[in-house]
């Protein structure tokens, strides 16, 4: 956002965009240019299909399981492709990234790199690449695994 650029947070959780609202606050960050969207993620991006609607970059942090208002059942494993691939339509032709973060357990950096290789660099180009999230822990000096993340880049 320092550089200009106007954000869309979308998350189907209204307690979760309430969170980024005030994390944006508190990092000085609450008169940049974000769209604050409480939707369903899969129906927000096809509809911005159906708007020809284009982003730069996409950051997509999913949930490993979910339940939808209608019982409709989301685990991350079954989805990720499909959910990926949703996307895709709405990448401008310069786009610039898509940064995928989990916290399932079982799915690796290297799987979800690859992922993003075979989807983004034929269309694109680029360059992908993945490692742990992990959280440092001081009295030990290692770090535990949070999960992983994968990202391709232009």
């Amino acid at each position: 956002m320092n550089a200009g650029a106007a954000v869309t947070h979308v998350d189907a959780s209204k307690g979760m965009v309430q969170w980024a609202k005030e994390n944006a606050a508190l990092s000085g960050l609450s008169d940049r240019p974000v769209r604050w969207l409480v939707d369903d993620c899969v129906k927000f991006v096809q509809r911005e299909q159906r708007r020809g609607n284009k982003y730069d970059g996409i950051i997509m942090d999913p949930p490993s399981y979910g339940r939808g208002p209608g019982g409709e059942v989301w685990k991350l494993e079954e989805q990720l492709f499909s959910l990926t691939e949703l996307c895709l339509p709405i990448l401008s032709e310069d786009a610039l990234f898509f940064i995928l973060n989990s916290y399932t357990t079982g799915l690796s950096p290297s799987v979800m790199e690859y992922l993003l290789g075979t989807m983004l660099q034929k269309r694109f180009g680029g360059s992908t690449s993945s490692s742990e999230i992990g959280l440092h822990v001081t009295e030990s000096g290692l770090t535990l695994p949070c999960g992983s993340t994968a990202i391709w880049q232009n």
